[in-house]
């Protein structure tokens, strides 16, 4: 798949964020498996919202998308394929968090602390992985949202400001 510009620097964007909010539970240090069910228990409602967040964030994020494409078609301007490459990588990536988010928010929901099937010393893991979680989805969509970023400023500068040297913009003949 060729990546343009423009999606490596979203995706290093994600990165950062990433690391930034990685750092952040560095920083909780280790935790014994009792810390750890405290914690999944007062974590767990924010996970959730979190996810829910997500789901409704990437499912209207589609749904604008729809507007995106009506507007790109019907300018005087004609846009390489490649912008409509760019915008089928934003969709497809953005349908991934959305199953994600909404698969993870059904795995949240389960009383993983009031079973007593669950070894003590599993708890830590289970934090951590729930954490890891969160972080990669948040990240994932702060990379979706820069996507979609260049891609309005590109179709600004292409549509609004008539720029025909654009690297997107097709040279009329």
């Amino acid at each position: 798949m060729n990546i343009s510009k423009y999606t490596k620097r979203a995706i290093l964007g994600g990165i950062l964020s990433l690391g930034i909010i990685g750092l952040g539970t560095f920083m909780l240090g280790n935790l014994s498996g009792y810390e750890a069910k405290e914690l999944i228990k007062s974590s767990l409602t924010g996970l959730n919202t979190l996810c829910n967040t997500i789901v409704l964030a990437s499912a209207t994020i589609l749904a604008l998308m729809l507007t995106l494409l009506g507007v790109s078609s019907g300018t005087k301007s004609t846009l390489k394929d490649d912008h409509y490459m760019h915008i089928m990588q934003i969709a497809k990536l953005d349908t991934v968090i959305f199953i994600a988010s909404l698969l993870f928010f059904l795995i949240f929901n389960l009383p993983v602390t009031e079973s007593d099937n669950i070894p003590p010393n599993w708890f830590a893991i289970i934090y951590y992985v729930t954490l890891g979680i969160s972080t990669i989805l948040s990240s994932a969509l702060v990379v979706v949202v820069l996507m979609l970023y260049n891609t309005i400023i590109n179709i600004i500068k292409i549509i609004g400001l008539g720029q025909e040297d654009h690297p997107l913009a097709k040279v009329k003949e």
